[in-house]
Order: C-alpha cells, then sequence, then structure tokens
C-alpha cells in the first residue's frame, strides 16, 4: 500500500553489480553448479572465466564503457555469457526478443545506438547475423555483428568458444549507479520506448526477491519466459543474488518444458498462463514430473484462477505463486508461498519489497477494493525513457509516483488484481505489443482504407489480434492474404492479426480518431 512520506530509494539500494555477485560466489563455492542444461553443467568459476574471455573480445572490437550491445539469442549459454561480458565491460545490454525480424530489429537498433549485435548466425527459418549486417549500412553506430553458431556469414565476428585464453582486465568497474540493460516496452517500431535501467534499481528488486521466496544456494531456478523479457532476467537475477543455478530451457515448447521439469528438476519454475494453459491441454504437466518444484511462479498476463487452481493441485512440493511486473521495474507484487491459497490462486500478491503502491480513481487514492489507475514507486523504478522527455514527463506524477498504464484493485491486505489497462496493448500469452506499426503496414495494402487493430479475449493466452479494416471500393481481402502481406514486410508474425472484420465504416470520435474501446466491445460480444 501507499505512504504519505517522502520515498528514498537509496535506503534499499546496495553499491553492488553483476559481477560482484558472481565473483562473491566464486569465492566460496567456485565448483557449484551456474548454468546447467540438457547435457552440461557450467559452474560458477567456469561461467566467470568465460564471461571474462567475453569481455576482453568485446574490448579487443573497440567496444566501450556505455556503448550498447544488442543481444538476439534464445535462452542459452551464450545469452548469459553476453548478458554479465557486456556488464563486466561497462557496456549495456539491449534486449531484442527473437521472433523480431527486420521491421522491428532496425529501428530498435538504431533508437538505442546499437554499437555491436551477438546473436545467431543461423535459425531454421531466418539468417539473424545477415540480416544485421545488411542493416550496418543504414545505423551508423554499429560496428559488430557477433554470430553464435557454425556458419558465421563474412563481416561477422564468431562468438569465443570455451577455450578462449583471453581475461578481461580493465582500469576501473562499472558502478551499481551505471546502466546495464536496455528493454524496450511494448514491442512498438513507430514510437520506440527504451528503459535503461541501472544495477542498484534491478538488483535491489531481485536481492530483496530472494528471502521473500525462500530462494537459496542449492536453488535451481527454470524461466519459460525469454530471457529478453524483464521476467526471465529476474529469474537470472535471483539466481545470481542467491548463488543458486539458472536451469536453461532455449525456447518454450510444451514438451520441452516437460522434459526440462524432468531432466533439470528444478526448484522454481517461471511461467506465463499461456505456457501452463498448452502443458495442461496436452496432459504434459503431471505430479511427477512438478516432484520437489518449490513454486512454479505465473506472470504476464492475468492468470484464471481456475488454471492457478489446476496447477496447483498437481504440487506435492510447493505450490503455485503469481508475479505482476513491467520493463519500467521489473517486480512490482508477487504472492509469497505462506500467503493465503485464496491470494495465491486469485491475485498478482502484494507489494515487492521496496516498492509502493496506490490506486488512484478521479485524481484520489482509492479505497480496498475500488477500481483506479495504478501507480507504484520504490526502489526498482526507472528514471525515464530513452531520449523521449515528452513520454518521461507523461509517466510520472507531479509526486513523483510511476503511472503503469493499468487498471486495477488493492484489497484490504494489499493484494493487486489487475483489471484492465489504459494503454492500447495486445497481451498475446505476457508478450505485449504496441499494434501502431503494424496498423501502418496494413494501410498500406492497395485494398484497405482504413484499418485498427484491438485485442479480443482468449482463453488460452489472454489476448488474441482482431483487425477491423474499411475496404477501399471494389476491393477484396481475407485473412490469409492480410498476413501474407504482413509477412512480405517483415511484421513478426506474433503481431500478426488472428481475425479480421470487415466494415463499412470506423466509429470515430468528433477529432477522427478511432474508438477502439467501440471495436474492442464489438470483438468481445462475439
Amino acid at each position: 500500500m501507499s505512504s504519505a512520506a517522502p520515498f528514498d530509494p537509496s535506503t534499499y539500494w546496495r553499491p553492488e553489480t553483476l559481477r560482484d555477485w558472481i565473483e562473491r560466489t566464486v569465492a566460496i563455492a567456485p565448483e557449484r553448479p551456474a548454468l546447467v542444461l540438457s547435457g552440461a553443467v557450467m559452474s560458477y568459476a567456469e561461467l566467470h572465466r568465460r564471461a571474462l574471455g567475453l569481455a576482453a573480445t568485446f574490448r579487443s572490437l573497440g567496444l566501450r564503457p556505455g556503448d550498447v550491445v544488442a543481444a538476439q539469442l534464445p535462452n542459452c549459454v551464450e545469452f548469459v555469457l553476453a548478458y554479465l561480458a557486456a556488464g563486466y565491460a561497462g557496456a549495456v545490454l539491449q534486449t531484442i526478443h527473437m521472433p523480431y525480424r527486420v521491421a522491428e530489429i532496425g529501428p530498435l537498433l538504431k533508437h538505442s545506438s546499437a554499437a555491436a549485435v551477438v546473436c545467431l548466425a543461423q535459425t531454421k527459418d531466418f539468417a539473424p547475423a545477415e540480416t544485421v549486417l545488411a542493416l550496418r549500412s543504414g545505423i551508423p553506430s554499429l560496428r559488430h555483428v557477433i554470430a553464435v553458431g557454425a556458419g558465421a556469414p563474412a563481416g561477422a565476428v564468431s562468438f569465443p568458444g570455451a577455450d578462449t585464453s583471453d581475461i578481461f582486465d580493465a582500469p576501473s568497474r562499472p558502478t551499481a549507479a551505471d546502466q546495464f540493460v536496455l528493454l524496450y516496452t511494448s514491442g512498438t517500431v513507430a514510437m520506440p520506448k527504451g528503459v535503461p535501467v541501472a544495477y542498484r534499481n534491478f538488483l535491489a528488486n531481485a536481492q530483496l526477491s530472494v528471502p521473500e521466496l525462500d530462494i537459496g544456494p542449492s536453488s535451481i531456478l527454470l524461466s519459460a519466459a525469454p530471457f529478453t523479457h524483464l521476467y526471465g532476467l529476474y529469474s537470472l537475477n535471483l539466481a545470481f543474488a542467491a548463488g543458486a543455478t539458472a536451469a536453461l530451457l532455449p525456447a518454450f515448447t510444451p514438451s520441452g518444458l516437460a522434459t526440462a521439469l524432468e531432466t533439470l528438476r528444478p526448484t522454481g519454475v517461471f511461467t506465463a498462463p499461456a505456457h501452463m494453459a498448452a502443458c495442461l491441454g496436452d496432459s504434459l504437466l503431471t505430479a511427477e514430473r512438478l516432484r520437489g518444484v518449490r513454486f512454479v511462479m505465473i506472470s504476464g498476463s492475468v492468470c484464471p484462477p481456475d488454471l492457478a487452481r489446476r496447477v496447483h493441485d498437481l504440487m506435492r512440493d510447493g505450490t503455485v505463486l503469481q508475479l505482476w511486473g513491467m520493463s519500467e521495474l521489473q517486480a512490482g507484487t508477487f504472492t509469497r508461498p505462506t500467503d493465503p491459497l485464496e491470494d495465491r490462486l486469485g491475485t498478482a500478491g502484494r507489494a515487492s519489497p521496496g516498492t509502493e503502491l496506490r490506486v488512484i480513481d478521479n485524481d484520489a487514492p482509492a479505497p480496498a477494493g475500488q477500481e483506479g489507475e495504478l501507480q507504484v514507486r520504490g526502489c526498482s523504478v526507472f528514471s525515464g525513457y530513452l531520449g523521449n522527455a515528452d513520454a518521461s514527463a507523461a509517466a510520472f506524477t507531479a509526486d513523483g509516483w510511476f503511472r503503469t498504464g493499468d487498471l486495477a484493485t488493492l484489497d484490504a491486505r494489499g493484494n493487486l488484481r489487475i483489471t484492465g489497462r489504459l494503454k492500447e496493448l495486445i497481451n498475446r500469452g505476457g508478450v505485449k505489443f504496441n499494434p501502431t506499426d503494424v496498423e501502418a503496414v496494413i494501410d498500406r495494402h492497395p485494398a484497405v482504407a482504413q484499418s485498427a487493430i484491438v485485442p479480443m479475449p482468449d482463453p488460452t493466452l489472454g489476448e488474441r489480434a482482431c483487425c477491423f479494416a474499411v475496404l477501399r471500393k471494389d476491393s477484396a481481402l481475407d485473412l490469409d492474404t492480410l498476413r501474407a502481406w504482413l509477412a512480405q514486410h517483415d511484421i513478426a508474425k506474433l503481431k500478426w492479426p488472428e481475425r479480421l472484420e470487415i466494415i463499412t465504416e470506423m466509429p470515430l470520435t468528433p477529432t477522427r480518431k478511432i474508438k477502439k474501446p467501440e471495436l474492442a466491445a464489438r470483438v468481445a460480444r462475439g
């Protein structure tokens, strides 16, 4: 709940970086597993050695403190190494989601002024390294492409192997006040909103969360969410804060998660409702596979209580938990293992340590249970968007609270329930995106006079995208044709509409803005 007293985030900050955390564990337990994956284990000592080697590679390429190093990688060893090594070298790691293609990658790299990109040489249907090399001429800051895996194209640098003997040695080290990650909200390209974060913000949030979640050195944490998302990064930060082990699941599939539960035996699992619904739908989530799991954390979108109950009922050794967070603050709330079952099944929990919440209705704090705009302040909250003074000013109230853009209620015990959004985002299985750039591409189709994309309810993913379109005279359009057009223009598949409604005219305000809530209400009615 909120406090009337001035908030001092420095009360919670500590003078530590990720390197300090890794070195602390290396000093006391160098052979403790830091990473586990199918058929392999990497100790903290080995992780630190390889991160130092990659940091040396970064410096040999001319990367300097403050430079942005972007990473488009799955949940693999190379991502973790890039995450650590960028910090060791004083650089800032920018994350780029794996489904993104040219239409998203180019504008984000240009906006961040990225100096280097670490990406796969090849996937089954995409050549990331070649793609980024082709973008380099239009991005003056971009100097290097570092390719992971066999087949690095000409012009790219190969990611250093495990046998590298290079050791990073710098005259100075980053401080807790230095930026270490750059996240982008909503996946929007038309107006990117970069969130630069200092060590002290997210590391304090993770470190204070560790005892609340009963995480210790023997814990094994597995994230089904991508490390390119704040939720996946949070799981890594929790592991390193506790000197625990991170179990790596490169990319989620129901069968892949089921296998990881059997072979890696995590004690904590970070998932989204869509992950759990898919596994339950395929009968892959069983009591035996969840044996030894102390908690399953569910986040990313609102979790139906019945879904949380089904997961909980399969857990012999632990419980289901829920979390609410944002790129701007990491974990804002979560339920604790000792909370009443009704809270763990039906709410996103209480404020994380060092975080305060309030719900505002008609410019005043709302009483318990009443809906309003959710606002937050705390030690993990960012200070402003990258190069976007107007958005930064609009994001904070005059008294310093961050406007989340969500509608919510807080109960008498301080438990949060998200009830809606003020922002026009599509939340597809926990991946939020702004449809503005997709609409701009659709509007360029010869058959389309005007388009609007709104969310439609979905029992598995929470929301899917529905496109309303007004067609030009004597034109026709179907969903397959529309999707082919978006593929032709390199729009990520996760942003494609999954329903098309042809209408004769858009509902408009007096100022000629499309009434999206009216369209969303139409599609919700079926």
